[in-house]
Order: structure tokens, then C-alpha cells, then sequence
């Protein structure tokens, strides 16, 4: 099979990642972000979450600058919508990502699933779609106890060091959640091992995602 790289070493990539809580991005995008940066490429980050709010904000704000130290430049934007209740504040973040579409212009874009079993989630990926229209949108995926895993079709290989330092951080930034059955190491590693077996990852790692659109030269 022959991959197909979004950026090379030394290249520019701009990249908007979308998240609907805290730690969204680094659970379904942590390794791909760490790996782009190790590999050299010059990655220019606009960080969004949605909901932010107290000390999910600080969480937030501390692990984005963490994952994005060595990126060429990182914006991070941080909102205070009420978590679980996206759906029924349609409206309003509809306002926010008609706002946020003014702020940047990616190259690609990484956000939910339309499929994720969250409610918030789905919500995110519709935005998503009905805000930037003309854009190559990667959707991540997030094991969790409703069991929506669903089937990827574009695979990001990490090694094995990159997912052990995804997890450390995860780990030292999101306090808050330790102590849920989910957030779990064993979980974390597991699922980039199967999505790593899936595409035959050179370490046995991968972070897979889902795209609706691509466009090829």
C-alpha cells in the first residue's frame, strides 16, 4: 500500500483542530499532532474547544501547550459552551464556528466523528462540515463505554515512543479525569495497537480517523 503524506519535513501544514471538550484533540489527534512536529514538518495549529470552562479550561490551555511546544506557531481558543448540552445550543455555536471560520484557513482540519456516540460530539462533526465546506476534514475517533467504533479508512501511523508520551500527557494535564474506567493507559495504547495492526504501522501504532472527501493529485 503507498502512503500518501499530507506535509514533508520542512514543509508548512496548517492545521485546525476541533474539539468539543478538554481533552478531545489529544485522545483522538495527540500522536498525530506529536508526530508531525518530531518529523520536522512545520506545523501551524489553531487549537479550539468548546467547552472550557474553570479548571477544564486550565486543563485545556496547559496540555494544548504541551502537545504544540515545538510547533511553528499554535493559536489556542478556548469556549465555554455547557458540556452535554450542544444540541440544544445549536444557535449559538453555530455563531461561534461562523466566527472561527474567520480566523483561520487550514490546510486540513481535524474534528469528531459524525458517527461518535456523544451527543456534543456529533454535534461538532455537523458544524464542522456545514462551516468549512472546501476543506479536507479528518475525523477522529474516541473509544468509549457506549462501544461506537466504528470502521476508519485513513490510518496516521505513531511510534511507540510518540503514543507513550500522548499518554503521559494525557495523564499529567487531565486531572479530572483519572479516576474515570475510560481514561485508562491500556485503553489509550490499545486502540492505536489495533489501528496499528489494521494499516501494518511500522511500530504497530496508528491513530485512525474518518474521511468523507479527499481530493488527489
Amino acid at each position: 500500500m503507498k502512503a500518501l503524506g499530507l506535509a514533508k519535513p520542512g514543509e508548512r501544514l496548517s492545521v485546525l483542530c476541533i474539539g468539543a471538550h478538554s481533552d478531545d484533540i489529544e485522545i483522538g489527534a495527540g500522536a498525530t499532532i506529536l508526530g508531525w512536529i518530531d518529523r520536522g514538518v512545520q506545523l501551524d495549529v489553531h487549537w479550539a474547544v468548546l467547552s472550557a470552562l474553570g479548571p477544564r479550561a486550565d486543563e485545556a490551555r496547559s496540555s494544548a501547550s504541551a502537545f504544540l511546544g515545538n510547533a511553528s506557531r499554535a493559536v489556542i481558543d478556548l469556549a465555554e459552551f455547557r458540556n452535554g448540552y450542544f444540541p440544544h445550543q445549536g444557535a449559538d455555536i453555530k455563531d461561534w464556528f461562523e466566527a472561527l471560520r474567520t480566523r483561520t484557513s487550514p490546510d486540513v482540519i481535524l474534528s469528531h466523528w459524525r458517527h461518535d456516540a456523544h451527543q456534543d460530539h456529533r454535534e461538532v462533526s455537523r458544524l464542522t462540515w456545514n462551516t468549512f465546506r472546501d476543506h479536507t476534514i479528518l475525523e477522529y475517533e474516541i473509544a468509549k463505554w457506549d462501544g461506537d467504533a466504528g470502521q476508519p479508512n485513513v490510518y496516521l501511523p505513531a511510534s511507540r515512543t510518540v503514543m507513550e508520551r500522548k499518554t503521559r500527557l494525557l495523564q499529567q494535564h487531565f486531572g479530572s479525569q483519572r479516576a474515570k474506567d475510560w481514561f485508562d493507559n491500556e485503553v489509550f495504547m490499545g486502540l492505536a495497537r489495533l489501528r496499528g495492526m489494521e494499516c501494518r504501522a511500522p511500530e504497530g501504532f496508528a491513530e485512525a480517523f474518518h474521511a468523507r472527501k479527499l481530493m488527489m493529485e
